[in-house]
């Protein structure tokens, strides 16, 4: 395996143009976030799923409506404004409710935008979660899926404390509850057709493990991102990151 540090974490996520979706747990929504905030072009922030409010520090032009509305809002806000987040109000307090997948591609283009990025899953705010049966929405027209992890899972013992879905996650790694958790059983979910790749079509696969703040935690990312290349083919790199660092990226782990 070969680590490398790409220039900035849109490179090393391929996250520059189409519609990128962000699934699994340990920071979809803070990675979301950071890319938009680092993107130069035109923005579409958006999710499939149930997500909080859109925070005020992305400083995107807001539109919270009905769905059937959002087509035309979006498309008319987006000739002035280069940042949209868009969804739709929720009956649950202090979220906001997901939007058709279908719907995800239409806006895109309509709006022009160069790069979409997409929520397309719920993970309670725990660090690993495996998707339960209609989990996660990605939009049919997906460009790019970034399946995301946390790194500080490796060491705790398997529980709701720190996984959503955690039978799932059992018979994925080979676990039980209690146990606990090794870089491998971490590479085994991302590398899983009902893990990290569940629901990917023919998306472009780019893992991401997060909050990899010291070295410790880099020698286990890379541990886990060596392990996951050796489990599939689907995926050629897996970026190490801490979203809450001045400089997010940490390395790329490629095969030779």
């Amino acid at each position: 395996m070969i680590m490398s540090k790409p220039n900035s974490l849109l490179d090393a996520l391929e996250a520059w143009r189409g519609i990128v979706c962000l699934v699994g747990a340990g920071g979809k929504k803070t990675t979301l976030y950071r890319l938009a905030m680092l993107h130069p072009g035109r923005i579409g922030i958006t999710s499939t799923a149930h997500i909080p409010p859109f925070p005020n520090k992305v400083s995107a032009y807001q539109i919270i409506t009905d769905e059937k509305l959002l087509l035309t809002l979006v498309s008319t806000a987006a000739q002035t404004h280069r940042l949209i987040a868009y969804a739709q109000p929720s009956i649950k307090k202090g979220r906001l409710a997901g939007i058709s997948p279908s719907l995800v591609g239409m806006i895109h283009r309509q709006a022009g935008f160069d790069v979409s990025l997409v929520k397309a899953d719920g993970a309670r705010s725990r660090w690993l979660k495996a998707p339960g049966a209609q989990e996660p929405v990605i939009p049919d027209e997906a460009t790019h899926v970034i399946p995301v992890i946390s790194v500080l899972a490796i060491g705790q013992p398997l529980s709701e404390k720190i996984a959503h879905r955690v039978e799932n996650i059992e018979t994925i790694i080979g676990i039980k509850a209690g146990e606990i958790l090794k870089p491998v059983h971490l590479a085994r979910l991302l590398a899983s057709p009902q893990g990290g790749l569940k629901g990917v079509g023919r998306a472009k696969i780019v893992p991401l493990i997060n909050m990899v703040d010291k070295p410790a935690w880099e020698k286990q990312g890379i541990a886990v991102a060596e392990i996951a290349l050796t489990l599939t083919d689907r995926f050629d790199r897996v970026v190490l990151a801490c979203m809450n660092l001045p400089n997010p990226l940490v390395g790329v782990i490629r095969r030779h």
